[in-house]
């Protein structure tokens, strides 16, 4: 008897969710920033340097100039995960994005294996991001600091790749993705030790230590340049525009544009950034959802138009290896101070990126420590500041020292698993909390019907009359994630195309519609909301298709 109890109540500390009271905004932290600082710190975050090396790589290796579309479906599925966060950000404005939410609507185990997921998450990208800046500030040196270090520092322990390997120019076909292919080649460790991604490691935490309206006006400054550089690429690339590029708009199919889409889906990864600065808006029930809006609105422009307005400029077959856009203006004879120009707006690019995960990675850690499921030590806000100080330099030496001696390439490919995963649970969160008890206003001793069927549907109702109430949410949210786990698995390995797989299909395009209904059969609670979004039913099931 006792071991049962004991082991009833492990699990009951397991899944014990944490209760914010409505309306609390009590914090540590200073609030400070506005719609304008929480939206470029989304911009900032989001437009990185894929918009100049992600774009030229899916049009020329995947989808071609469908690549447009592929950016479009990808922008509408990281719109709807946003979603998820604008609401959540209103109703609970606290620092932690992802792993809050999850504790608040899953339970405990969850919010620290979704909160570790975002501390990896936020300090790889740190670290990859830090890299491909060092990589830029090396292509202007003609790489004068990469042969410097190799002389210098070697014998580095762990180098086993050659310097032709790392200058190897190799020709990519259409329509096949080389990943697999170079997977037995990769190395985990670095070529040679990246100093510069040190260093500029440390600059950007140094903005991000002074607090976040100093953090906020850097990022501001460089994303606005930066917006101003895509415009004038934008505006000066349509100048060579033919639209017989566009011939062949789709060489890879639908697959290609799939493909595409769920590669165009990390450039967007950002955007839970938003929430994070929950705790440090001034009025975040309202700031948090325009930031959304006004964040995700820019960035998918830009997308759009820079792909767009490549795919015009030259075909996308003779698009080159590296370099993309600078190599296309060359080839098309444009002025030689043109790619000086790109080269700047992505290396600020790579700065608000960087100072965006740099700005979200120490309050993820906040969060958890503040809630006692990591040292305390990492909780604790200086005076001055008022930003948590501890985890800002814990965290940045971490991400340096990953920055310095990885090859962060290799990581950030186990990363994706961990970013769908904090994606589906904060929609399924959602669901689950718009479909709990809530307590009467006028007696809240009473419970309202939230999470039971809707009296005029009988049938379902007298079935699941002896169910607590939300249970059956549960279970058809996970029914209804494996079943678009499956669709988005067979489009992804085109099995689809088969008898069996197009059995298999109209099977889980069956029991998902089905749980989406039985989901709408029941009553949402009458919790009082600021922000409200209506289509949140959607975002797990959409969510699933696109990144799988």
């Amino acid at each position: 008897m006792r071991e049962s109890s004991s082991l009833r109540t492990f699990g009951s500390r397991l899944t014990r969710t944490k209760h914010i009271p409505k309306g609390d905004l009590s914090t540590n932290l200073r609030r400070c920033l506005n719609t304008f600082d929480v939206t470029m710190i989304g911009v900032g975050h989001m437009i990185g340097a894929g918009i100049f090396v992600t774009t030229g790589e899916v049009m020329r290796n995947l989808a071609g100039p469908s690549t447009t579309i592929s950016y479009i479906i990808s922008g509408l599925a990281a719109l709807l995960s946003a979603l998820c966060y604008a609401e959540f950000g209103a109703r609970y404005p606290k620092a932690g994005s992802a792993y809050t939410y999850a504790y608040v609507g899953c339970g405990e185990i969850w919010a620290f294996i979704i909160g570790w997921n975002i501390v990896l998450e936020h300090c790889l990208c740190a670290s990859a991001v830090a890299r491909t800046f060092a990589g830029y500030v090396d292509d202007l040196f003609n790489y004068a600091i990469r042969d410097w270090t190799l002389e210098k520092a070697r014998p580095w322990p762990w180098n086993t790749i050659s310097l032709h390997h790392l200058t190897s120019n190799v020709t990519q076909e259409i329509c096949v993705d080389d990943g697999t292919a170079m997977l037995g080649q990769r190395s985990i460790v670095a070529s040679y030790p990246d100093f510069v991604a040190v260093l500029i490691m440390v600059f950007s935490a140094l903005f991000v230590g002074l607090g976040s309206k100093a953090a906020a006006n850097f990022n501001s400054i460089f994303s606005l340049a930066n917006l101003v550089v895509i415009v004038f690429v934008v505006g000066y690339g349509i100048t060579f525009a033919d639209f017989g590029n566009w011939n062949n708009f789709f060489p890879c199919g639908v697959n290609g544009v799939l493909s595409g889409a769920s590669k165009c889906f990390f450039a967007y990864v950002g955007f839970d950034g938003l929430a994070t600065a929950g705790e440090e808006a001034k009025n975040p029930t309202k700031v948090i959802p325009h930031a959304t809006y006004f964040s995700m609105a820019i960035v998918s422009t830009a997308y759009v138009l820079m792909s767009g307005t490549l795919s015009l400029m030259m075909p996308y077959y003779d698009l080159p290896q590296n370099s993309i856009f600078s190599a296309v203006f060359i080839k098309l004879g444009a002025p030689g101070w043109i790619p000086l120009v790109i080269a700047l707006g992505a290396m600020m690019a790579i700065l608000t990126s960087l100072v965006g995960s740099l700005f979200c990675l120490p309050r993820a850690v906040y969060a958890m420590a503040e809630d006692g499921l990591i040292f305390g030590w990492w909780a604790r806000v200086n005076s001055w500041t008022k930003t948590p100080l501890n985890a800002t330099i814990t965290f940045t030496i971490l991400a340096a020292i990953i920055a310095m001696a990885f090859d962060v390439d290799a990581l950030v490919d186990f990363l994706s698993i961990g970013t769908i995963l904090a994606y589906t649970i904060v929609a399924a969160a959602l669901i689950i909390l718009r479909y709990r008890p809530h307590p009467v206003e006028e007696n809240s001793s009473m419970m309202d019907q939230g999470g039971q069927i809707r009296p005029n549907i009988p049938f379902l109702s007298e079935r699941l009359a002896d169910m607590n109430p939300g249970h059956s949410i549960l279970y058809s949210l996970l029914v209804m994630i494996i079943a678009f786990t499956g669709i988005g698995t067979l489009i992804s390995t085109s099995y689809y195309t088969t008898a069996s797989g197009m059995i298999l299909m109209i099977i889980f395009i069956v029991i998902s519609i089905a749980s989406v209904l039985f989901i709408d059969a029941h009553q949402q609670n009458s919790m009082p909301l600021d922000y409200k979004e209506i289509c949140f039913k959607r975002y797990t099931i959409f969510v699933a298709v696109q990144d799988n």
